[in-house]
C-alpha cells in the first residue's frame, strides 16, 4: 500500500483535530479501470481512467457530516478539512452520531483473503481487445440468422483504499475485479426482439472460462427466449435460476437492515427468533471466503468481520445493524451489510428436480417489479420456460408472480446443486411449490 496514502490520511486527521474536530474518519481511495466494448465487430467504447478521492467524516459539537474531495494536494486538503468542520458546526445536533466503540475493531481475522490478482499488471490492451472480439464472434456464430446485434464487454479494475480514524482504527485493502459480458438481441416473431446475456466476474482473468464459451452461452440464453408468450394463470411449482435468485432474496434481506427496522419500514420487526421461512431457508454470510467478491476483514464501521448465520432452517437469527442504527435502536450492533451471502446448495441438478416436479416454470429473468419492505408484499415480471416431466416445452413471457415474503419463503422446497459464484451473493437455483403465476 502506498505510503503516500497513509501519510495523507494522517495529515487529514491531524489537520481535523487542530481545526477543532472532536473525532474524524478519513478514507483515501485510488481506483484504476479499463473498459473495452465491441459492437458490430469493432470497438464501440474504450475507456481507461484512474480516480483519486478522499472522504472525511467529521464529528464536532455533537454534529456530523461526511464530505469528499478529489483534490489531494496538502494545501487543498487543509482548506477542505477546515471548511468541512465549519460547515458541520451549522448542522443540527445528532446525539447518536459517533465513531464506534474501539472494542469492535478488535479480533480482525489474520488471513490473506487474496483479493488482488498478482498477474493483474500483465493484462495488456491486446488481450482485452482479443477477449471482446472472441465474445462477440462466438455469440454471433451461435446465434446464426436471427442475430440483430451483439455487444461484448471486457472490464477490469484495481482498487486501493486506506482508512484511519482518530480513535485508533486503521485498515487497508487492495483488490482487483475482472468482468466479461456478452449480450445478444434476436429477431423473433413479429416485432419481438428478445435479449439474452451471459457474464462472468472474478478477482482474476485467469479463472475465467474461455470467451468462446461465454459468448455461446449468451446466444443460447437468447434463443431460450424465442417464441415467449403468456399462458393462462396457474398455480404450479417454479424454479428460480441461480443467477437471478438474488432478485427475490434482496426483497427479504432489505427488511433485515437496521435502517428499515429503525424507520419501522420492515415486515421483520420483532421477528428475531421466529420462523420466517421453510426449513430449507438458511442464509449464511461469510466475509472470509478466499478471493470472494464480497470478502472483507472489516466492515464499513471498521468492525472486525465474522461469519454469521443470519437465518437458520427458517428461523431469523440476526439483523444487519450498523453502529449508528444500533444506537438509535438501543441494541447491540452486528454489521451494516452483506458480504458473501450464501443460501446453501442442495444435492440435485435442476434437470433432476424438473423431472420430479412434473409441470412448472423455470424462471431465468425478472422484469421490473417492486417489494414493499413494510408489508412484505412483492410483485415482479418474469421470463422463463414452461417444463413438463423434465422437458422444456415453450418459452413464457409477459407473466407475473406476486406474493408476500413471509408466505413465499415458507414455500421454498429445495435448492439445486448449482451455486452462482460470479457474485457476492452465492445463490443456487431455488424451488418453490404452489406459486400463482399470472398470465392470460
Amino acid at each position: 500500500m502506498s505510503t503516500e496514502m497513509n501519510n495523507l490520511c494522517e495529515f487529514v486527521l491531524e489537520t481535523a483535530k487542530k481545526a477543532g474536530a472532536d473525532d474524524c474518519r478519513v478514507a483515501f481511495s485510488k481506483n484504476r479501470f479499463v473498459e473495452v466494448q465491441y459492437r458490430e465487430r469493432k470497438p464501440e467504447t474504450v475507456k481507461e481512467a484512474t480516480t483519486l478521492g478522499v472522504n472525511v467524516d467529521i464529528y464536532v459539537n455533537g454534529r456530523y457530516s461526511s464530505q469528499s474531495t478529489a483534490d489531494v494536494r496538502k494545501e487543498a486538503l487543509r482548506t477542505f478539512v477546515v471548511n468541512a468542520i465549519e460547515a458541520t458546526k451549522l448542522l443540527e445536533e445528532d446525539p447518536y452520531r459517533s465513531l464506534p466503540d474501539p472494542s469492535y475493531y478488535q479480533g480482525r481475522a489474520d488471513i490473506d483473503l487474496q483479493l488482488c490478482d498478482s498477474g493483474y499488471e500483465t493484462i495488456t490492451p491486446e488481450l482485452r481487445h482479443s477477449m471482446a472480439k472472441k465474445l462477440e464472434g462466438a455469440c454471433r456464430e451461435a446465434g446464426g440468422d436471427v442475430v440483430i446485434s451483439v455487444t461484448s464487454q471486457v472490464y477490469d479494475e484495481f482498487q486501493q483504499e486506506k482508512i484511519l480514524t482518530s480513535n485508533g482504527f486503521a485498515g487497508e485493502t487492495q483488490a482487483t475485479v475482472c468482468f466479461a459480458y456478452a449480450e445478444m438481441t434476436a429477431q423473433d416473431e413479429g416485432d419481438r426482439r428478445p435479449q439474452g446475456y451471459h457474464y462472468v466476474v472474478d478477482r482474476s482473468l485467469s479463472k475465467f472460462p474461455d470467451c468462446q464459451q461465454i459468448g455461446k452461452e449468451a446466444a443460447a440464453r437468447t434463443m431460450e427466449l424465442m417464441g415467449g408468450k403468456k399462458i393462462p394463470t396457474e398455480t404450479l411449482p417454479i424454479i428460480i435460476e441461480n443467477r437471478v435468485a438474488g432478485n427475490v432474496v434482496d426483497g427479504f434481506v432489505s427488511a433485515m437492515s437496521g435502517w428499515a427496522l429503525q424507520q419501522k419500514r420492515s415486515f421483520l420487526i420483532d421477528k428475531k427468533g421466529e420462523r420466517v421461512g421453510s426449513d430449507v431457508f438458511t442464509l449464511v454470510d461469510d466475509p472470509h471466503i478466499i478471493a470472494g467478491l464480497g470478502s472483507r476483514l472489516y466492515d464499513g464501521d471498521g468492525f472486525a468481520t465474522r461469519k454469521r448465520t443470519m437465518i437458520e432452517n427458517g428461523i431469523l437469527n440476526e439483523y444487519y445493524i450498523d453502529w449508528y442504527r444500533s444506537r438509535k435502536l438501543g441494541v447491540n450492533p452486528t454489521t451494516g451489510g452483506t458480504f458473501n451471502l450464501i443460501l446453501p446448495p442442495g444435492s440435485r441438478t435442476v434437470q433432476e428436480i424438473m423431472k420430479d416436479l412434473g409441470r412448472g416454470i423455470l424462471i431465468n429473468g425478472f422484469i421490473g417489479g417492486n417489494s414493499n419492505s413494510n408489508t412484505g408484499d412483492f410483485s415482479i415480471g418474469i421470463t422463463g420456460t414452461l417444463f413438463e416431466n423434465g422437458e422444456r416445452t415453450q418459452a413464457v413471457a409477459e407473466m407475473n408472480i406476486a406474493d408476500n415474503h413471509l408466505k413465499f419463503w415458507q414455500k421454498l422446497a429445495e435448492t439445486a446443486n448449482d451455486p452462482w459464484t460470479y457474485s457476492s451473493w452465492r445463490m443456487p437455483s431455488l424451488v418453490f411449490g404452489d406459486v400463482v403465476v399470472s398470465g392470460v
